[in-house]
């Protein structure tokens, strides 16, 4: 299991943090790293940054305090509908979407090895200071990507598909109205034609994903191709509520802002610092999902950081993986933790006192130590990769997934692996 519920973030929430936060936030939770957080980040080295700061102390300050222990970049959103509208299946229950990586056994124990993606290398670039040209095409090429959306166009598309923005009264009646155009089955010509702009699909792949949806008896979209089903749906709610006056215009960051929920199905819980997303991101959340207010959540991290801050150095050289395996009981990680992973009598720990401990439904981030379990994954890093004919596992579902990464042995003043001396 992940050592803690899935989360999407975004910068606002991350820049909020202290490094000392930043190290319980990845402690506690499995991060989903939105491309839109690389393009966020990575825009502040082409523009000038207040307070002193060179754009390269700006971002450089925003690497440290990204997940380094656990989490995985998620594949874009672009390339995700187009394997989607193709027959690819892509998970919609809070899994992370990630490329490649290869099958292995061990003990007849099926596994996927992931080697580090360009992203994930790149930000580790950033924590060492180091910048690259890769690191701004990165950021232009994605920045591109989105600014080279015709709105206009997509606003027309919207009009055509018969939804008169002034009806709308409420961001809720704007996000019912998307859904209903978006799973009927009527007009599937004009419907893909918005989705092409809406993605930037290149005009070759126009006539190849309407063939295989003829195929298909113009299957509603919601079941023909769910995960563009939702992107369609994200973005027609935007042009209704921008039409309706219900979001503003003036902030050009709106259209990176929104774009973020479109990753809200890879994930368990989306915390964010930002204003619209705390009015939108709601409407379109799973029962089980959770939203939490960055703002709240930093608080909380805070508390832990000082509940811990409490114990002795000789109990905290043994590295946080020692002494918090759980989140305390008494605090808003715990809760999150506890709606999303219930489980029976397991133990936690209580603000009121280190050493107190009390049984509670939220189960341990790792039931193994540390070092038996860096030797258990060893072996699947070190194992063969399968031959296709040799595969006889679902891909998607491996009983051990392991991604390869570089942290820090203690980051800001926590030792996140025993300190060397211990």
């Amino acid at each position: 299991m992940p050592p803690g519920p899935i989360a999407l973030f975004d910068k606002s929430f991350l820049q909020s943090l202290s490094v000392d936060e930043s190290v319980f936030f990845d402690h506690f939770f499995l991060s989903v790293i939105c491309p839109l957080f690389y393009v966020e980040t990575l825009a502040d080295l082409e523009k000038a940054i207040r307070q002193g700061r060179t754009p390269e102390q700006e971002v450089g300050m925003t690497a440290q305090k990204f997940p380094e222990m656990s989490g995985h970049p998620c594949v874009r959103h672009q390339q995700l509908c187009l394997g989607d509208l193709f027959g690819n299946s892509i998970p919609l229950e809070g899994r992370i979407p990630v490329l490649g990586g290869r099958p292995v056994k061990v003990n007849g124990t099926p596994g996927i090895i992931h080697d580090s993606v360009p992203e994930a290398d790149a930000f580790r670039r950033w924590q060492q200071g180091k910048f690259l040209e890769v690191e701004r095409e990165f950021a232009r090429s994605w920045r591109d990507e989105l600014n080279a959306i015709d709105l206009n166009a997509i606003a027309t598309g919207v009009l055509q598909l018969g939804i008169n923005p002034k009806d709308c009264r409420s961001l809720a009646q704007a996000k019912e109205m998307a859904g209903a155009i978006v799973n009927s089955e009527d007009k599937p010509f004009d419907k893909m034609k918005l989705l092409a702009a809406s993605l930037g699909i290149p005009r070759q792949f126009h006539s190849p994903i309407m063939e295989r949806w003829k195929m298909h008896g113009y299957q509603r979209l919601t079941a023909y191709a769910p995960f563009a089903a939702h992107v369609l749906t994200v973005d027609i709610f935007f042009q209704i509520a921008l039409a309706a006056q219900l979001i503003g215009t003036e902030r050009a960051s709106n259209r990176v802002d929104i774009a973020y929920l479109y990753y809200l199905p890879f994930c368990m819980l989306f915390i964010s610092s930002d204003k619209l997303h705390r009015r939108c991101a709601p409407l379109f959340l799973r029962p089980n999902q959770t939203f939490a207010w960055g703002v709240d959540l930093k608080a909380d991290l805070a508390l832990i950081d000082q509940h811990y801050k409490l114990l002795p150095d000789s109990e905290k050289a043994k590295g946080i993986f020692r002494f918090a395996t759980s989140p305390p009981a008494d605090t808003m990680v715990h809760s999150i933790w506890t709606r999303h992973f219930a489980r029976p009598a397991n133990r936690s720990q209580k603000l009121s006192g280190v050493a107190e401990r009390q049984a509670t439904n939220v189960p341990p981030p790792m039931e193994a130590s540390g070092k038996d379990k860096i030797e258990y994954l060893k072996q699947f890093t070190d194992a063969p990769t399968l031959q296709e004919h040799e595969v006889d596992f679902d891909l998607a579902n491996p009983d051990v997934l392991s991604i390869q990464r570089t942290v820090h042995r203690k980051k800001g003043s926590w030792w996140q692996v025993p300190d060397s001396k211990q």
